[in-house]
């Protein structure tokens, strides 16, 4: 080294010293400035990680409302549930815990890996959520792991029930989680933003009051420990519960109605026709609102939605039929406001309608012979109705279809309500590019062809002749309330007009639909019953055309056979309610359908209170005194 040194001049290394300290110099700059960058710059940055570590905020779910009918009967309330929650963040080891995970509780490791890609963006140390509603045993098993599942935790969530599940399921919907598209718009437009993982109202009442029947969520503060684990509460903001909504809904006729059904596909809606208020709403078949509110599989989900029977659809307001036979009392009413008809005229009524080439048959064999229009209704007269139908035209037709509220969406605040179809003239041109027949007349006349109706739209018809021609809103809402059960708001009836028709006209068409039900050769004879003064129309709408009526339709194949209805009212001479029923392939509407609306209607007006008896007047006791005295005296002259 000496000799290394001796042959150098002092000068250079002291240059290589000076370049070694410039060197070093810069190494102890750059630190310098990253740690100012750290500690100045992301102070705010790693403060977050580092309380996050130790300090979190979670949310205290908010209770939905209660759903309730017009009694106060709950058709929709809430349980504890057991929700399980992933912190990845906290997890020392993942593949040991998907590996424990899938031993003790009813979950993949490909359902696992689904659910932490689905929530890549979240914010840190946000949960994920595995699995909803696990159950008891489950949750006891994840428990008793509690050291071995770092990031693995338990949340006691309130979780949506209905009693009466598949009864109810159209009318009230379900829940599901927020879809991304509904999150980001409530996070511009909602004062109360959604969650990723928020249960939303997907259909029915829990769809369309959804901001009434969510609750505001709390909050905590706490303390946890190096694997995430509770040590202590250290401030909470306790969440506020949704506002409880009374429906107008009767269970008893819900029930009855869901009951009459059993193994039918169709639908049934009650009514009282004094204020649109609706009584029952059951369409057929249903699904299961509790499961799918718990959750289900892709693959599930699949099944549900491709099911050939279309369970999600709400017939009632979904469903499009021709309405039939049932249509026959517009028809009607359209004559007698024209003066083409009264209650003396005659037409004689025989097995088949011949015009042109085309050959119209009676669903009776031998015809009805010559009658009036109360008979031709009582009856239900294809051929009279093909005649008259004729003479009122199709313009007429149509216009007091719609006058009724047929063709158009009633109002009612449930979504996706179809619009039905009433036909014209106008509309064919400009349609199809041809003229209108006069055979389209003919079918249209009777409720086939290109008529098509809900069974809301038809049940709105036939309240509004039942209670004198108004033609009311329906509504299924009666309050929303606080959960203290005080009223924060009423939903008075809404008229939404009044029929094109006289008192009369009407009063001559409710005589004709009593005498369906009471008269001898009604066609719905068969749900007469005393006290009830049950007044109605049967119809049956043919899916396709056949050459004439098979009464044994099991030996017609399903999908081919006619779809049967009724709609009507009761009492006759005071409606307090009005039914529509519709039975998808059921066959003939008097065998079908109409004993549904029977069931409805007799639980219903069973179910009402019963007036007080009068009180018995007082009597005088001097005036009995001297009845009794004058008795006596008669009969000692007798």
């Amino acid at each position: 080294m000496k000799d290394y040194l001796a042959d150098k001049d002092p000068s250079e290394l002291k240059e290589r010293l000076y370049l070694v300290l410039i060197v070093i110099g810069l190494i102890f700059l750059v630190l310098i400035g990253k740690l100012w960058y750290l500690q100045v710059m992301r102070t705010s940055h790693f403060s977050e990680l580092s309380m996050n570590n130790r300090i979190r905020l979670t949310k205290t779910p908010a209770a939905r409302g209660l759903i309730m009918d017009k009694n106060g009967n709950r058709l929709a309330e809430n349980r504890p549930g057991f929700d399980l929650l992933l912190i990845p963040e906290d997890v020392d080891d993942m593949a040991k815990t998907k590996k424990i995970l899938t031993r003790i509780v009813d979950i993949d490791t490909k359902t696992i890996d689904a659910k932490l890609k689905k929530a890549k963006r979240r914010a840190r140390f946000h949960p994920v959520k595995l699995k909803k509603d696990i159950s008891w045993e489950e949750m006891a098993k994840v428990d008793n792991y509690n050291f071995e599942l770092p990031g693995v935790q338990i949340e006691v969530m309130p979780k949506r029930t209905y009693p009466y599940n598949k009864a109810t399921a159209h009318l009230l919907g379900y829940l599901g989680e927020i879809s991304e598209r509904a999150y980001r718009s409530s996070r511009k437009d909602n004062k109360r933003p959604y969650r990723r993982g928020d249960m939303i109202g997907k259909s029915g009442v829990e769809a369309s009051f959804e901001d009434t029947l969510r609750g505001t969520d709390g909050g905590r503060q706490i303390e946890v420990d190096a694997s995430g684990r509770l040590i202590k509460v250290m401030k909470e903001i306790p969440p506020y519960p949704g506002q409880n909504i009374r429906l107008t809904i009767d269970l008893a006729t819900q029930k009855a109605a869901w009951e009459a059904m059993e193994g039918k596909t169709g639908a049934v809606v009650a009514m009282d026709p004094r204020n649109g208020r609706i009584l029952a709403l059951v369409s057929t078949p249903s699904f299961d609102t509790d499961r799918l509110t718990r959750g289900v599989s892709s693959k599930e989900w699949q099944a549900l939605i491709q099911d050939p029977m279309k369970v999600f659809n709400n017939r009632v307001l979904q469903g499009l039929y021709p309405p039939a036979s049932t249509f026959k009392p517009i028809t009607a009413i359209a004559a007698l406001e024209k003066n083409l008809i009264d209650t003396e005229r005659k037409i004689m009524s025989g097995p088949s309608f011949k015009l042109g080439r085309d050959l119209f048959r009676d669903w009776k064999r031998g015809g009805h012979g010559k009658i009036n229009l109360h008979t031709a209704i009582v009856q239900s007269s294809d051929t009279f109705f093909y005649q008259l139908g004729l003479e009122v035209g199709i313009d007429n037709i149509s216009h007091y279809a719609k006058s009724f509220g047929l063709g158009d969406r009633t109002g009612i605040n449930i979504k996706n309500e179809k619009k039905g179809f009433i036909p014209t003239r106008a509309w064919k041109v400009a349609a199809k590019g041809e003229p209108w027949y006069k055979g389209e007349t003919v079918i249209t006349a009777i409720g086939q062809g290109f008529v098509l109706s809900t069974p809301m739209q038809l049940l709105n018809a036939y309240a509004a002749i039942a209670n004198g021609g108004t033609l009311y809103v329906p509504q299924f809402i009666e309050s929303i309330e606080s959960i203290e059960g005080e009223k924060i708001k009423d939903f008075p009836p809404i008229v939404r007009s009044k029929v094109d028709a006289t008192p009369e006209t009407l009063r001559l068409i409710r005589e004709a639909l009593r005498g369906v039900v009471s008269e001898k050769n009604g066609t719905a004879r068969w749900i007469n019953r005393r006290g009830l003064k049950i007044a109605g129309k049967t119809g049956t709408a043919q899916v396709v055309r056949m050459k004439e009526r098979i009464k044994d339709i099991e030996t017609i194949p399903y999908r081919f056979r006619d779809h049967g209805l009724f709609a009507g009212f009761a009492p006759y001479d005071d409606p307090l309610i009005a039914v529509a029923v519709v039975v998808e392939h059921g066959g003939f509407g008097s065998s079908s359908a109409a004993p549904v609306a029977l069931s409805v209607i007799k639980t219903y007006l069973e179910g009402l209170p019963k007036p007080a008896p009068e009180p018995e007047p007082a009597i005088n006791p001097e005036i009995n005194k001297k009845s009794s005295e004058k008795k006596t005296a008669t009969d000692k002259n007798i």
